[in-house]
């Protein structure tokens, strides 16, 4: 199957959250995916989970729909390369910030280099 690489510049929920989705629903269907956090969007990767704090996260698993901790563990079960960006986590400031378990700094030669000849999504 076609790899997917996606590429997550915002630090906003839904957009992580969305970003979560569309790794999850192409490595359920045997895609190998490789998610790339850079700037804002590394908070999706941070080990305090920042966007699970995000009101909007108990809106929609009020709604039934799977919240980012559900995602970021079914990603990760699917195995879907979970991967920030170094340079992306500096200028945020965010050098000295801990990372969920597994995920990989990396930069945007990395992530070309791992995500060769796949198809691109940037949320």
């Amino acid at each position: 199957m076609n790899p997917l690489g996606i590429l997550l510049i915002s630090g906003g929920h839904e957009r992580a959250h969305y970003a979560l989705v569309m790794a999850t629903a192409a490595a359920a269907l045997g895609r190998p995916v490789t998610l790339f956090a850079t700037n804002a969007g590394i908070r999706l990767l941070l080990a305090d989970r920042p966007l699970e704090a995000d009101p909007r996260e108990a809106a929609i698993t009020a709604q039934g729909v799977a919240g980012i901790r559900a995602l970021l563990e079914a990603a990760q079960e699917l195995g879907v390369g979970l991967s920030i960006c170094d340079s992306g986590r500096m200028t945020e400031g965010l050098a000295g910030a801990a990372l969920l378990e597994g995920v990989v700094v990396s930069g945007a030669v990395g992530f070309l280099g791992e995500t060769h000849g796949a198809q691109m999504l940037s949320i």
